[in-house]
């Protein structure tokens, strides 16, 4: 990144790094490039590729004749800044102590975030983008990207974001983040790699993985059956249930693949992000060059509510913008995007195939 990358809140960043990851080519003209955006917790491996073979986060999205088709675009996924991937975070080095960022790590934003991306993209001779797409905090990102870089992009596809946090939103991550810090381990941020919050994360991990989907597939999925035998502990208040044994064992994957500092950084970016502090929104957008839109959202998302999805499409219709809005009635809830995926690639194939 540049050297110092100011961020959006205060402070700057010396040194700092992005780790991305791309597939299909750059044509002459470079302007069929795609930069793809994650959700709180991917890493930049959205797909397989030569040099990783193994599936990505979003693997059936994006690939030759998928959603996202790398036939046809050159694709960029990004890790977050302020991720534990490859990108710079708190997990990272200070270059100025030789030590771990820890809390001394600015205040991270959403618009941090994008602007990281765009210095990727500028970094690899790319001017203007086709697209830039995101769901779940990447749908927040791809509005922070278009409102602080006019002309940027020429298409946006926004997939279960939103343009403000909701009060049940930030209700929810609250809790999550207060579970880490209220851990014995957390020790104000200076926790070491061997020792990390694991009971706040792991419950941090539950509780975010509950609101994640919605009761009706929760019920669907598991009933009332019992938890494996093998998982069985012999406390009188141990997991009876399959769904508990679910949700045990994401919070075991979480715990050992992500850092607390970051994460505690990422869900606190989101909930302060809020799309009105750059203006008005019908102002923002018209003032972005942006010439079409999708939008997608579910029924069933707890977190980032179809009134959200719908708000931001009327507000991109309002700006002028050629705006299509795809309400699913997926019964996945929040997490619908990564399990039917096939459903959204359709979605937005059909929409990147548009001149």
């Amino acid at each position: 990144m540049p050297d110092p990358f100011p961020m959006w809140r205060g402070g700057a960043l010396h040194g700092a790094r992005i780790a991305y990851e791309s597939w299909g080519t750059l044509n002459e003209a470079r302007d069929n490039a795609v930069l793809l955006f994650t959700g709180l917790s991917p890493s930049a491996h959205a797909a397989s590729s030569h040099d990783d073979p193994s599936d990505g986060w979003w693997q059936r999205m994006v690939g030759p004749e998928l959603g996202i088709d790398t036939d046809r675009f050159f694709v960029i996924c990004v890790n977050s800044l302020g991720s534990c991937f490859g990108s710079t975070g708190a997990a990272s080095i200070d270059p100025a102590t030789g030590k771990p960022y820890r809390l001394t790590f600015p205040d991270l934003s959403v618009e941090d975030i994008a602007r990281a991306g765009y210095e990727t993209m500028r970094s690899l001779g790319i001017k203007r983008l086709d697209a830039v797409v995101g769901p779940s905090l990447g749908g927040m990102v791809v509005l922070a990207f278009v409102a602080q870089f006019p002309g940027a992009a020429r298409r946006l596809v926004s997939v279960s974001g939103t343009a403000a946090a909701s009060p049940f939103a930030i209700a929810l991550r609250s809790i999550q983040r207060e579970a880490i810090t209220s851990d014995p381990d957390w020790q104000h941020g200076h926790y070491t790699a061997d020792k990390p919050p694991r009971s706040g994360q792991r419950l941090a991990r539950k509780l975010g993985t509950v609101t994640y989907r919605s009761a009706a597939e929760w019920k669907l999925r598991f009933d009332r059956e019992p938890i494996r035998p093998d998982m069985k502990r012999g406390d009188p208040f141990a997991s009876e249930f399959a769904v508990q044994g679910y949700l045990e064992s994401q919070a075991a994957k979480f715990v050992t693949a992500f850092d607390a500092n970051c994460y505690l950084y990422l869900s606190r970016s989101m909930d302060r992000f809020d799309l009105g502090k750059h203006g008005e929104h019908v102002e923002i957008l018209r003032r972005a060059q942006v010439e079409q839109a999708l939008v997608i959202g579910v029924e069933t998302d707890l977190l980032f509510s179809i009134s959200e999805q719908r708000a931001v499409a009327r507000s991109l219709d309002e700006a002028g913008i050629t705006t299509y809005f795809r309400p699913l009635d997926c019964i996945e809830g929040h997490d619908s995007f990564l399990i039917e995926v096939e459903r959204f690639g359709l979605e937005i194939r059909s929409f990147l195939g548009r001149q």
